[in-house]
């Protein structure tokens, strides 16, 4: 018996409700989305081949995220009234049921056309033929040399591309700058190329650390320690930024490169910040950031929105300012985020294309950014909104299209997420020898890789 797809399964059972943390919102952020006004995107999509008169119905299931509903609502919308022929069966499903509901279904033999996923599960999708390679479609009229490189790479697996994208994502520094300036202590540049490094986020958090106030001076990931993806997705910058890789170059083994001397380097660090220094939080308070409890913290774009809505007083420019994510050896930002995918099991995999395309092409996707003001993925939509060529914005667009890193593609993904997960953990939460801690960590990937044969 073949028992790859069932492991394949059960390595992303571990994962399931975790990558939801990477769509628009977080933990301590809330949601991105600000519904202004949209079109429909310009037609560049093959017309409908359900030339015949006979109406195709396709069906597409995403993770329930409100802001982001009201996005494709629209886009459906727009979609239908240019191809009558073709409607949208659109269902979100609750986040902690998502993958567990696709699973059952594909399973079952019974999936939807169209798919949501998150970049790091594509590749346990890709490997069990769940979904199909995107490659011939993006030759024809998918503009696939507008995407950024980084979300190209995150995209494909085994030398194809499995997935069209949303958007993209990154996470760059938040600072409070009044507690800066009551310190005296320098703003950190606007310059992506001139990062501050770890030692100088250091330096200033040990100033800003007050614990007799309950202020804190440096939180490294923005969920805190958390059992979902937001926590790796973060940590995983350090190991990248020392000089360490999780995996060899052919995604085959993790020893000698999870247990380098430069990853060794990044989680002794780690492990001084919360049990040396003491200037990081093993307990994040709620909105620690925005209450002035933590005066050094990371966020993505969608931190903007969350902020006006909930904390309008304290202001950017004012109250707190960005700069680009810290570096060490050198500067990498973590990237991914969600996309759209055909499932192998689809009736209809042309006309399916025709709707992601409308929603994830060129035109498709600056409607996209005008109603959720997520991170874009497209260089064209960089280029048609002068607010992200503007501060704040533009620290995140140049931080990813230069500095970005997407998570290893690899079916073995979810087991390196806990991996990487519980190793910070250990590590920083229970102070925990780091070479032991990085033994564990290996084997535990190891053992995921040799799950799926490699």
């Amino acid at each position: 018996m073949n028992r790859k797809p069932l492991l394949l399964s059960a390595l992303l059972l571990a994962a399931s409700g975790a990558l939801a943390a990477c769509s628009g919102g977080s933990g301590n952020s809330g949601g991105a989305g600000d519904s202004g006004e949209s079109g429909a995107p310009a037609s560049g999509s093959a017309s409908s081949s359900a030339d015949s008169g006979e109406v195709v119905t396709l069906s597409f299931w995403r993770h329930d995220y409100a802001p982001e509903a009201a996005a494709f609502k629209k886009l459906i919308a727009s979609f239908e009234e240019k191809h009558p022929n073709i409607k949208i069966d659109f269902q979100m499903i609750p986040n902690d049921q998502y993958e567990t509901k696709i699973r059952t279904a594909l399973a079952g033999g019974n999936p939807p056309d169209i798919m949501a996923l998150d970049a790091p599960t594509l590749a346990s999708y890709a490997s069990q033929k769940a979904i199909i390679p995107l490659d011939d479609y993006f030759a024809k009229d998918g503009n696939k040399d507008d995407l950024l490189k980084p979300v190209i790479e995150g995209l494909t697996y085994d030398g194809k591309m499995y997935a069209a994208p949303n958007n993209d994502g990154t996470i760059v520094m938040f600072y409070n700058k009044k507690m800066f300036e009551e310190k005296g202590i320098p703003l950190p540049s606007k310059n992506v190329d001139e990062a501050w490094t770890w030692e100088q986020v250091l330096d200033a958090a040990k100033k800003l650390n007050d614990p007799a106030k309950g202020v804190y001076g440096w939180n490294p990931t923005p969920w805190g320690f958390v059992g979902h993806e937001g926590a790796p997705y973060s940590e995983m910058a350090f190991l990248w930024q020392a000089g360490a890789e999780i995996l060899s170059p052919d995604g085959k083994t993790a020893k000698g490169n999870l247990d380098s001397p430069e990853a060794k380097k990044a989680l002794t660090f780690w492990k001084g910040l919360y049990n040396v220094d003491k200037v990081s939080p093993k307990e994040l308070p709620q909105d620690a950031f925005w209450n002035g409890k933590v005066a050094i913290h990371v966020d993505g774009p969608f931190a903007f929105q969350y902020q006006q809505q909930n904390f309008p007083n304290f202001k950017l420019g004012e109250d707190y300012d960005v700069a680009p994510l810290w570096k060490d050896r050198k500067m990498v930002g973590t990237t991914g985020s969600w996309n759209m995918a055909i499932t192998s099991h689809s009736e209809h995999p042309d006309e399916a294309w025709q709707f992601v395309n409308w929603v994830t092409g060129v035109e498709g996707s600056k409607v996209w950014y005008e109603e959720t003001k997520n991170l874009p993925a497209r260089q064209s939509t960089f280029d048609a909104f002068q607010e992200l060529k503007e501060y704040p914005m533009n620290i995140y667009a140049e931080q990813l299209s230069k500095y970005g890193h997407p998570r290893p593609v690899t079916p073995a993904y979810p087991a390196i997420s806990e991996a990487i997960r519980l190793l910070f953990e250990d590590v920083g939460l229970g102070g925990a020898d780091v070479d032991e801690s990085l033994a564990k960590a290996v084997k535990k990937i190891e053992d995921g890789l040799a799950m799926i044969g490699q």
